[in-house]
């Protein structure tokens, strides 16, 4: 088969970056080995050899392209790293650092930068520094000994109106009711039936923040008064039902689509996992290594499944979708069978 109607040759011509794990192609012509995702120029097709590795290229006498940018995986990884040493620098500093100094640090323009930026982590430099604040401040609030003013100041606030102006949309409540635990905090909730067992919804003022799948409700209402120990629990009424009802329909028919206000609380890390999880197409799986690399980590897919455990909204937040990289189901908080039918659900769908 001619090179011109090998698949691999139309990857090539598209710049497939997802074809990069699957093969490198050698150039005659220059000696130079790359992946389908390089921006240099096209060779003639009668010019190139394929290879399922690098090291079978390299044996074959092809050197690695010396472009740091030469193909989009090289280029994905030199972004990583430099947004990965701008969050230390936003981390590490009192006040954070302006746009303009950590586009210099990272030797890109300002604008460059903020794309680069928000590529890598789903937020912006300021969208970062604000979601370590926010973690900065409930760390500081649940150790209770601070009080809310100490807290404030020690998370990066550099004045009270500052803070309590942004407060709601931090922590979901005032900060007095949240360092109590959720106290005056009202939360609808529901219980309804499905095909996976017993189903809980519950609904914040912001926005649903929790779906939970198990054989008990009884269980399921418990699990929900741990997650808010304090909050002032409301058994929904018909109207609210409704929704548990949109939800239930969800379930059973993957099709219908699932598009609710959701209230999450979470790290910034964790907020960029479900972020990347909310992406995955209906019948569609990845692995927990992919979705770290989506989200520039490639190193981090342990924690990236320790996000997936720490999701509490089922459905929404499609973590049944993720599976090993060998394919396999691994764990799921509601249960690997629950895992595989719903995954055999959308698949048929």
């Amino acid at each position: 088969m001619s090179n011109e109607k090998d698949p691999r040759w139309a990857a090539i011509i598209a710049r497939d970056a997802k074809a990069d794990a699957l093969f490198v192609y050698g150039v005659k012509t220059t000696g130079v080995y790359c992946r389908a995702s390089s921006a240099s120029r096209l060779p003639r097709p009668e010019n190139i050899e394929f290879f399922d590795t690098s090291a079978q290229a390299e044996a074959a006498g092809y050197r690695p392209s010396k472009r740091a940018t030469g193909d989009q995986t090289q280029l994905a990884a030199h972004h990583a790293q430099l947004v990965a040493n701008a969050c230390r620098q936003i981390e590490q500093a009192e006040t954070p650092p302006s746009l303009n100094a950590l586009a210099h640090l990272a030797g890109l323009s300002a604008f460059h930068f903020h794309r680069v930026f928000k590529a890598v982590t789903g937020l912006t430099p300021k969208g970062y520094a604000s979601a370590l604040r926010s973690r900065k401040l409930r760390n500081g609030l649940n150790r209770g000994a601070q009080s809310v003013t100490d807290a404030l100041y020690d998370a990066g606030f550099n004045s009270n109106s500052r803070f309590y102006a942004s407060a709601d949309q931090l922590l979901g409540m005032k900060p007095s009711d949240y360092k109590d635990g959720g106290a005056n905090s009202q939360i609808h909730f529901a219980v309804g039936q499905c095909s996976l067992g017993a189903i809980l919804v519950a609904q914040s003022q912001r926005g649903v923040c929790a779906i939970l799948l198990g054989d008990d409700p009884d269980a399921l209402l418990r699990d929900l008064q741990d997650t808010f120990p304090k909050a002032d629990l409301v058994g929904a009424d018909s109207d609210f039902e409704q929704l548990v009802a949109h939800v239930v329909g969800f379930v059973e028919a993957p099709a219908l689509g699932l598009n609710l206000p959701l209230d999450l609380r979470g790290t910034a890390f964790q907020e960029r996992v479900w972020q990347a999880l909310r992406e995955i197409p209906v019948g569609s799986t990845t692995s927990y290594a992919q979705i770290a690399q989506r989200i520039g980590a490639p190193t981090a897919f342990r924690a990236v499944a320790q996000a997936c455990g720490a999701n509490c909204l089922a459905v929404a937040i499609p973590c049944h979708r993720v599976v090993r990289s060998n394919g396999e189901l691994s764990g799921y908080r509601w249960g690997v069978e629950r895992k595989r039918q719903l995954l055999a659900r959308e698949q048929n769908t």
